[in-house]
């Protein structure tokens, strides 16, 4: 919005009178370029040679009745000779509602020499002459402006009205002291349009093309001028850098963009609906849309240089705005009077908790409150804007009346029940850590959940609160609410947390034909099986999974798993012997099984290197005693030397273990294939002579046949004397 200091008058008019001899002296200088100068800044000391207006009458409208828009009025001329006029024009400036609003002269009989016109599109009531050219006195039009009166066809009218009271036919709006005036001139350009209204006047004071900055100069320049015409706007410089291009804002940008644009700080933009949208890519000219140009009323669009050749954005004219220029004089010539529609603004409703009496407040734009119990008619209770009850048992609704208006508005008084607890779910109990619920229920409102009795923080509200990881006993307090309203008491729900039984998983092996006994292990429960039992132990005979609940005195239960594997016993299928390295096979393998030749020790691994020579047993076992086999089996070892020299040491040559295979057979010969003896179980060793005569030593060879199935072994050993 923009802010304008001028001189606090109560009213100023001015006959209307040639300015040509009006000087004026501007108290700065604004170079090319710089920074614009706001209006509220620039004071002249130029006052005008005319005649003076005050005028009185802020006042209350009450609806349907009419109202004089003036208490008092007078006009001062500026010398002897001046006093007679052509016109005096009223307009409603701000808050008009065209349709609704209205001002006449309410007795025109009582001015014969005044006749009036109204224009519902400006708001405006012009009062002239009825015989021009001859004018009409000051005095006249005195008694005149005192029997306008304002009306408003509403039955509901809200708001208030300033009317401005000027000689000239330019809008006046009493906010910041400027006028407004639209000049037509069909197909005009906007640079043509910006250079005239720079050479116009009005009573002395400059001319510019409008640059509208606020919501209320926008209407009285726009809604209610007398057409569409160009104002002083444009991006012509940088396409979408909307700026102020003539008088006080010239320079100042108010809108950045095209359509999804925005307005800077403190700046104010009416854009049509879709605008700015330089639509054939030379539209940089603001211009106020004709009022039967779809849209919002008096809002803007931007335009090309010299508009369209016709229709609805053809140029039309222009709106020239006056005042806020450097070395404008100080004129009074309008005046301004404000009515009051009175309504209420503002109420504050209020409650108490429980019975009792409430005070209640009401804010009015103007007028006394009146308040009633009804919203009709009723009983007048108060005057004032603020109301204390009596003593209330249950809510109650008053209605309020602003001055004389019909328009009641209903404010209520609670009585908030104060509540009460009435049932909790304490105590809420479960079996290890987790999630609990405790719950309380009231009689209204709702529930506020603490820590402690005193606590001031609430951690949940409603009748239920959670706690998602209860891991100990804890006690929360639940408190009633309704509205604010409490009775105080915080009713305790405990939380216990009970233990539960500690178990383990088992798994054990059942050994094949054989039975187990199952353990739940923890004494003095109740005990519940899989297999339908209810003992602490169970014996079973088959491999599978068996669970077992168990149940401590506080009726918690934990689930034990115990899984049975059945163990075969190991079956030998054959030994296999090569030379000293053994090989146990059994008929089905399990990596449950170990292998011993001796019974002691034993070993995961079916091969045994090194084992000795002679008669050996092989054992095959499960490891968790389930069963063990065995089986005897031969190693033949054959000597690779002997000494037959009588000092008990490798005396003879023998093959241990001969004597186990009785179909055995041992030829030796020597080493020019002389067959020389042979050997068998009875006969298991040589002593190294041939027909009782030594043989020399040296090398020897031997053929080994176990029986008649299996094949040959072919040695050599030495003969050392």
């Amino acid at each position: 919005m923009r802010i304008y200091t001028f001189l606090k008058i109560t009213i100023a008019f001015l006959l209307f009178v040639p300015m040509a001899n009006y000087s004026a002296s501007p108290i700065c200088t604004l170079k090319k370029d710089s920074a614009v100068i706001s209006k509220k800044l620039i004071k002249s000391t130029n006052t005008a040679i005319a005649p003076r207006i005050t005028a009185t009458g802020t006042q209350i409208y009450c609806t349907g009745t009419p109202l004089k828009i003036v208490t008092d009025v007078s006009i001062t001329g500026s010398d002897a000779s001046d006093i007679a006029t052509d016109a005096i024009y009223i307009q409603i400036s701000t808050g008009y509602v065209n349709g609704q609003d209205v001002i006449q002269l309410s007795n025109p009989t009582l001015h014969p020499n005044i006749v009036t016109e109204w224009s519902p599109l400006e708001g405006k009531l012009k009062l002239s002459s009825a015989t021009p050219p001859v004018k009409v006195l000051y005095a006249d039009f005195v008694d005149a402006i005192k029997d306008v009166v304002f009306s408003n066809s509403s039955i509901t009218p809200s708001g208030s009205r300033t009317f401005s009271i000027t000689l000239g036919a330019a809008n006046y709006l009493p906010r910041n002291g400027h006028y407004y005036e639209y000049f037509p001139n069909i197909g005009i350009s906007w640079t043509a349009a910006k250079a005239a209204a720079e050479q116009k006047n009005y009573f002395g004071i400059q001319g510019y093309l409008a640059t509208i900055t606020a919501a209320d100069e926008a209407k009285i320049a726009g809604e209610q001028a007398l057409g569409n015409g160009w104002i002083g706007g444009s991006d012509v410089g940088t396409e979408g850098i909307w700026k102020w291009m003539t008088g006080p804002e010239n320079g100042t940008v108010f809108w950045n963009g095209g359509i999804n644009g925005s307005a800077p700080p403190n700046q104010f933009a009416f854009w049509n609906n879709g605008e700015p949208n330089n639509s054939n890519g030379n539209e940089h000219y603001a211009h106020v849309k004709a009022l039967d140009v779809p849209g919002t009323p008096g809002s803007w669009n931007d335009l090309q240089l010299n508009g369209d050749a016709s229709g609805d954005y053809q140029s039309k004219g222009y709106i020239v705005e006056y005042g806020g220029m450097p070395g404008d004089p100080i004129l009074e010539i309008s005046a301004s009077t404000t009515i009051i529609i009175p309504q209420i603004t503002a109420t504050t409703p209020a409650s108490n908790c429980g019975s009792g009496t409430v005070t209640l407040q009401a804010i009015a734009s103007g007028g006394t409150i009146n308040w009633y119990d009804a919203a009709s008619f009723g009983n007048l209770l108060h005057t004032g804007n603020t109301y204390t009850t009596p003593f209330l048992n249950t809510t109650t609704t008053y209605y309020l009346e602003a001055g004389c208006s019909n328009n009641r508005t209903a404010i209520t008084a609670t009585i908030n029940t104060i509540p009460n607890i009435t049932s909790t779910n304490n105590p809420v109990s479960r079996c290890g850590a987790g999630s609990v619920s405790v719950q309380a229920t009231t009689t209204n409102g709702t529930v506020n959940w603490y820590s402690s009795l005193t606590s001031t923080a609430v951690i949940g509200t409603g009748t239920s609160l959670t706690v998602p990881n209860s891991t100990q006993n804890t006690t929360y307090y639940a408190e009633a609410l309704n509205n604010g309203c409490t009775n105080g008491n915080r009713i305790p729900v405990d939380i216990i947390i009970y233990d539960l039984p500690v178990v383990t998983d088992e798994e054990l092996i059942l050994c094949k034909s054989g039975s187990l006994i199952l353990d739940a292990a923890i004494p003095a429960m109740t005990y519940s099986w899989s297999t339908g039992e209810t003992t602490k132990t169970i014996q079973v005979t088959t491999p599978g999974i068996y669970n077992v609940t168990v149940t401590n005195s506080a009726n918690c239960s934990s689930t034990k798993k115990i899984t049975v594997i059945e163990h075969d016993t190991p079956e030998i299928d054959r030994i296999d012997v090569n030379e000293t390295t053994v090989v146990i096979y059994l008929k089905t393998q399990k990596n449950y099984f170990e292998y011993s030749v001796d019974g002691i020790n034993y070993q995961s691994s079916n091969i045994f290197f090194n084992v000795a020579s002679g008669l050996q047993t092989a054992y095959a076992r499960e490891i968790n005693s389930c069963g063990i086999d065995s089986d005897v089996f031969i190693v033949l070892i054959a000597p690779k030397f002997f000494t037959p020299n009588n000092d008990s040491f490798n005396d003879a040559w023998e093959i241990k273990g001969l004597v186990n295979y009785p179909k055995a057979e041992v030829s030796i010969f020597d080493r020019y294939g002389k067959f020389i003896t042979k050997l068998y179980a009875a006969k298991p060793s040589w002593d190294g002579t041939f027909n009782k005569n030594l043989l020399p030593a040296t090398d020897y060879w031997y053929v080994l046949k176990i029986d008649t199935n299996s094949p040959e072994k072919r040695g050599h050993f030495s003969l050392k004397r």
